[in-house]
Formats: C-alpha cells, structure tokens, sequence
C-alpha cells in the first residue's frame, strides 16, 4: 500500500504520515523512484498518534485569549516539526471536572498527545495522575510553558472554589434539617400510626 493511501485511510494528511515513516513510526520501504510502501500486515500494529492542542479559560468574557492560546500552541506545535490534527477550545473552571471536552480528547485512544500551554489549563489539581494515567496508554500531556499562569484567571478558580464549598455546606446543612424535620414527625405520629393499624387490619 502507498503512503498516500495509507494516510487517507487512518485520516491523516500525506505530510503527517511522511514525517510518521521518517521517524520511524509507520513501517515500510522506499522504492526507488521516491514512493514509499506501506506492508499491509503490519497496518493493524501500527498505533496511529494524533496531536491535539487544548486551550481553555475559566470564563466567557476571556473569549479573545482562548483564540490567542490556541493559535500560541498550534504554533509551537509546527514549530516542533507536529501536525496538529485536531484543535480544543474549552470556557470552564480548573477545578470542574465536568468539562465534557477534555474528557472526551482524554478518552480517544487515537489522540496521543494533549497538549496544553500551562499545566493547569488542564487540571488545578491532579494533573500528574492525568499524566501517569496517559502514559500507561502510551500517550503523553505535553506542557508547553512551566511559568505561572495570569492572575485574574487564577482568582477565578479560587472564586469557584469558595462558591463549591459554600453550596456544599448550605446543602448538608439543609439536608440535615429536612431529617431533623421528618425524625420529629415520625416520632410525633409513630404511636398514632400503631394505633390505626389494628383498624385497617379490621
């Protein structure tokens, strides 16, 4: 099989799969004439690995630099010689792991590596389990910059977090009343209900 056949049918661009076989990651040969041969049988082996870019801020209103970062890592992914297959833009918390997105690149085995701008635009918390977990697949969350991120967006973050925790505790604290509340009842109608029970046996 052709590269550029092999490269339609796994979905990626003739460039892609060039650079994949000169490195080492499609087997095959070159004839002569420059064309490059895929072996058939060794096509279900091979592991196709997709670059995915993930950009994300905390709000709505940080619309201009979610583009921004986008653009940034598509950028530096070129300039890493990676063809960008699919990119992410996401508006949600750090701290929110309801970011149906991400999840979703973190699920296709077909993505082999995320990359993101800073450590957190992927998880305040928790990222080297998300790394270690990556890894056992044989995939890979690449931090493009160490530095610390912007300010404003880190308050954000910190703002949800206080908004969680206060709706946490006003929600067990309603909770415990609304038990309270139905205890009392029970004990304050249980000798009645014995009562009436004989009754509607009758």
């Amino acid at each position: 099989m052709k590269l550029s056949s092999y490269a339609k049918k796994i979905g990626i661009s003739y460039n892609s799969a060039w650079r994949m076989w000169k490195r080492g990651q499609i087997p095959g040969y070159q004839l002569p004439t420059g064309t490059v041969i895929i072996d058939p049988p060794e096509l279900r082996s091979v592991p196709v690995h997709a670059v995915a870019v993930y950009a994300r801020v905390s709000s709505s209103e940080n619309k201009d630099n979610l583009e921004r970062q986008a653009e940034r890592l598509v950028t530096w992914c070129n300039a890493q010689g990676w063809s960008v297959s699919k990119v992410v833009k996401e508006c949600g918390s750090g701290i929110n792991d309801q970011r149906p997105k991400f999840l979703a690149l973190l699920a296709d085995p077909k993505i082999g590596q995320i990359v993101v701008e800073h450590k957190d635009r992927a998880s305040r918390f928790g990222v080297a389990y998300i790394q270690t977990l990556l890894a056992m697949q044989g995939r890979k969350l690449v931090i493009v910059n160490t530095a610390d991120t912007a300010e404003d967006d880190l308050m954000g973050d910190f703002i949800s977090i206080i908004t969680s925790f206060c709706a946490r505790l006003y929600g067990r604290r309603q909770a415990k009343r609304k038990t309270e509340q139905v205890l009392a009842a029970l004990q304050q109608n249980g000798p009645a209900c014995e009562q009436e029970a004989p009754k509607s046996l009758a």
